[in-house]
């Protein structure tokens, strides 16, 4: 898990054998989110606003499940 700077994120990290992206926020809940590429998770790491990144790339997008 890699420790971001986000009013909402805490944290995100990613298994590349599955192709898995977890996100964990600062109110301690966590999910995961599947068959997501690697370059969505780059995007999501280096992004500006990784709560705005979040929400327009992925939120909706992949299938998610609450850790």
């Amino acid at each position: 898990m890699i420790q971001v700077d986000s009013s909402n994120v805490a944290a995100v990290g990613y298994d590349e054998d599955s192709s898995t992206l977890q996100v964990e926020f600062n109110n301690g809940t966590a999910y995961q989110y599947f068959d997501v590429p690697e370059h969505i998770f780059e995007g999501l790491r280096d992004a500006s606003s990784v709560g705005g990144y979040l929400a327009a790339h992925i939120k909706g997008v992949y299938r998610y499940s609450k850790v």
